[in-house]
């Protein structure tokens, strides 16, 4: 097999940490993460292992002449987009930072990426792919009667996060339709998993009931998600990259919705088992006032991608008690990363 290079942006976060781990698996390919290492980077989710085919570059996505030069010197067989800010709450308070990392970063790699990609010799230009790793949250809200989002569902983000991912999506097909450049926009649900930065709603419940502080849940706690390992939408998109067609967009999903209250007693529950306080961990649940433009329903198909061949390996229940004794055994983690948990108007609530 000839030797491949990837590049990852945002390959120190959550989902491309996930995604470099499993490119390195096979020894034929070279992969350069380009990260600018941002509150909620976790350089050990990599750094634990020694990989030879492995380079970082710390840079920001919106950096022109350093992303220009990096392209050019690494000479990439393919390009996954990760970079971005996610965290919805730190977007009501800051959108700035999204409209910058967001859409002005992901101009910045689709431009010199086309740019790159319009040189190359036929043959390697046949092969390049972009892949353009996005949300379900730009669907917008669903009403608990109605079906899942398709692909061709519209566009009605609700947060200047999911209106940021939806101009970022948009750019990405506007490159492909213009320029005819090799892009395939991937839109995932909630994920889950080890080395998850503990803001998000599973980590930062385990981190509440270790501490013994109070679960702050938004309004009735009645919100539903859909939930996938980690695993599972990293190893989607590698499906998509070797047998997607270019110019499609495809969801990522493992049709397991949940209310968000639901999610917080299975963690109090399986926490009750594994490290009981004398207490049950459900009496630590605190309801308060609802996040403003508050989505209640998010749910994707996700025929599409499994027409391909893919299907996620992880049932939800085995998945999540696996992640619960994931971050037990790593609670040194929790804390490291809690002292960088948001902050602002929103602390901590789910």
């Amino acid at each position: 097999m000839s030797k491949k290079n990837f590049i990852v942006t945002g390959g120190y976060g959550f989902i491309g940490s996930c995604l470099i781990k499993e490119l390195l698996k096979d020894k034929n390919i070279s992969v350069c993460n380009i990260d600018k290492l941002s509150y909620s980077s976790s350089e050990e989710s990599i750094n634990e292992l020694d990989y030879k085919n492995y380079s970082f570059e710390r840079i920001d996505i919106t950096e022109t002449q350093k992303i220009k030069k990096i392209i050019q010197e690494f000479k990439p067989d393919g390009i996954f987009n990760l970079a971005a800010e996610t965290h919805v709450d730190r977007s009501i308070d800051s959108p700035e930072a999204f409209i910058q990392s967001n859409i002005n970063g992901t101009f910045v790699m689709l431009n010199e990426s086309y740019k790159y990609w319009r040189l190359l010799p036929e043959i390697k230009r046949d092969n390049f792919r972009f892949i353009q790793v996005s949300t379900d949250e730009v669907y917008g809200s669903l009403k608990d009667y109605e079906t899942p989002f398709n692909e061709e569902s519209p566009y009605k983000p609700n947060s200047p996060y999911s209106a940021s991912k939806a101009a970022s999506d948009h750019l990405v097909r506007s490159w492909v339709k213009t320029y005819s450049f090799p892009a395939i926009i991937t839109n995932t649900c909630n994920n889950y998993g080890p080395w998850q930065f503990p803001e998000k709603l599973i980590p930062l419940v385990i981190s509440k009931c270790l501490k013994g502080e109070k679960i702050p849940v938004y309004g009735s706690g009645l919100q539903i998600r859909d939930w996938i390992r980690v695993e599972d939408h990293v190893s989607g998109l590698i499906k998509v990259f070797d047998n997607g067609t270019l110019g499609e967009k495809y969801n990522i999903g493992a049709m397991s919705e949940l209310k968000n209250i639901e999610v917080i007693h299975f963690i109090c529950d399986i926490l009750d088992q594994l490290e009981p306080e004398g207490y049950p961990y459900r009496d630590l649940i605190e309801f308060v006032d609802d996040r403003p433009g508050h989505d209640h329903r998010y749910g994707i198909d996700n025929s599409k991608i499994k027409s391909l061949g893919w299907d996620p390996a992880f049932s939800w229940e085995n998945g999540l008690i696996d992640v619960i004794e994931w971050y037990l055994k790593n609670k040194n983690f929790l804390v490291s990363k809690g002292e960088n948990i948001y902050s602002g108007e929103r602390l901590g609530k789910l």
